[in-house]
């Protein structure tokens, strides 16, 4: 079954969005981590380290739950400029 991806081969069109607000609180990778789990989310940095490398499909839930604890909109975390690859080629 083909799965969406960029046309580098991401698995989100999330991650860069996501190291740039992070870079912008001023959050590492575990901080961030730590304040979903505060917030009930049970994440580690690994599931932030694999977002923002591309290599984690990101879900509808996690975006919400990002975007809560970040107090960014959904939308803050989407990049609609990322091509992506079409199933076709």
């Amino acid at each position: 079954m083909f799965k969406l991806k960029t046309e580098g081969g991401r698995n989100n069109i999330t991650g860069y969005r996501l190291i740039e607000i992070r870079h912008s609180k001023s959050l590492s990778q575990r901080q961030l981590a730590k304040m979903m789990q505060l917030a009930g989310y049970d994440v580690d940095h690994h599931f932030i380290r694999r977002i923002e490398n591309g290599e984690r499909f990101v879900t509808d839930i996690e975006l919400v739950a990002l975007a809560k604890v970040l107090e960014v909109s959904i939308n803050d975390l989407l990049d609609d400029s990322e091509p992506i690859r079409n199933p076709a080629t």
